[in-house]
């Protein structure tokens, strides 16, 4: 796990090239996956990255997800939606009495969850001024996988004094499960994006601690014009090192991130913020500015599923507080308890 700064040759983007279909794997398929998960891939060699983007199998399963937002008569309104199953969202509603401007979306749970061959892109682009947040319904599961990997991109767009939180459920990697998942944070200087993950790998069951083969994880930060401000890689290979040992995850089963990319207030006082947030909760955690000054970001360890939940929102609760001078809406469901 590393935050670098290098300048990378691949572009983000949230469009398409001219012409170029929604289907066509070029445009949902990973141009390059690190060599821990290519692997895995049919006939793929240990170079330092492979190309899948023309080696679809017949059961591949395409998932697409668009949004836009814009700022509309004082609120953020969904403009422009597309979706291909299984990614599926609802209508956005405005529960918040804090932020009645502010459009909650919810991510509709991936029926079966991630499975062998699967390639998912979402796209979410908001506007400039705009409120939102999006959520998933439930953990997403990645499903044991005999050959190939699943991947995943996510790609979030905002604009000029745009409020983006993206905070989804868990990730469950069972036994023998390989993902790729490659997020893009394209941020104005003047925007703020709040996102979360969590990986919880200590299900009940033979072996299902740590029992997945791979997880590679890139979280990219980026401007408009397409600069790298930082790049966090995630690298977890139970079947080549021991990822519960020193230096990766500790003996713990729980792996928590929080970044908070923001223009709005110096780096150093999120930074600060997020740090007053889980001091005395009990958990090994770690908090850093970003590099640039772009913002600040929590990472946490623990192995009971509703304290790391506790904690990940006592980080967004601060990073919330500070930004915007309101509170953070109370988590959903039961995940959450005080530690």
């Amino acid at each position: 796990m590393a935050l670098v700064t290098d300048e990378m040759p691949e572009t983000s983007g949230t469009g398409r090239a001219k012409g170029e279909s929604r289907l066509s794997a070029a445009h949902h398929t990973p141009g390059r996956i690190p060599p821990e998960v290519a692997r895995h891939l049919p006939d793929a060699g240990e170079s330092a990255g492979e190309s899948i983007a023309g080696s679809a199998e017949p059961s591949t399963r395409v998932g697409l997800l668009e949004m836009g937002f814009e700022r509309l008569s004082g609120r953020t309104e969904l403009v422009r939606r597309y979706s291909r199953m299984p990614l599926r969202t609802g209508r956005p509603q405005y529960p918040d009495p804090l932020r009645p401007q502010m459009a909650f979306v919810r991510l509709a749970p991936v029926a079966g969850g991630l499975v062998q061959d699967d390639r998912q892109r979402i796209d979410v682009c908001c506007g400039a001024e705009t409120e939102v947040h999006l959520s998933t319904g439930a953990a997403t599961e990645v499903r044991p996988m005999e050959r190939g990997c699943a991947t995943r991109l996510v790609n979030l767009s905002a604009g000029p004094d745009a409020y983006l939180e993206y905070l989804p459920d868990p990730l469950l990697p069972l036994p023998g499960a390989r993902l790729y998942q490659r997020t893009v944070i394209t941020a104005d200087p003047g925007a703020t994006v709040v996102i979360g993950e969590t990986v919880a790998a200590g299900r009940p069951g033979p072996g299902a601690r740590h029992g997945y083969d791979v997880l590679g994880l890139d979280l990219e930060v980026r401007r408009p014009h397409g600069r790298l401000l930082a790049l966090d890689a995630v690298r977890l290979c139970p079947d080549r090192h021991d990822v519960a040992g020193p230096g990766v995850l500790s003996g713990h089963t729980q792996l928590a991130s929080l970044f908070v990319v923001t223009g709005r207030t110096p780096a150093a006082e999120v930074a600060d913020a997020l740090h007053a947030a889980l001091d005395g909760m009990g958990l090994p955690y770690g908090v850093s500015v970003l590099p640039h000054d772009c913002g600040a970001w929590l990472r946490i360890l623990g192995d009971d599923e509703a304290a790391v939940a506790s904690a990940r929102y006592a980080g967004w609760d601060a990073a919330r507080r500070l930004l915007t001078g309101s509170r953070a809406p109370a988590p959903e469901g039961s995940r959450c308890r005080a530690v």
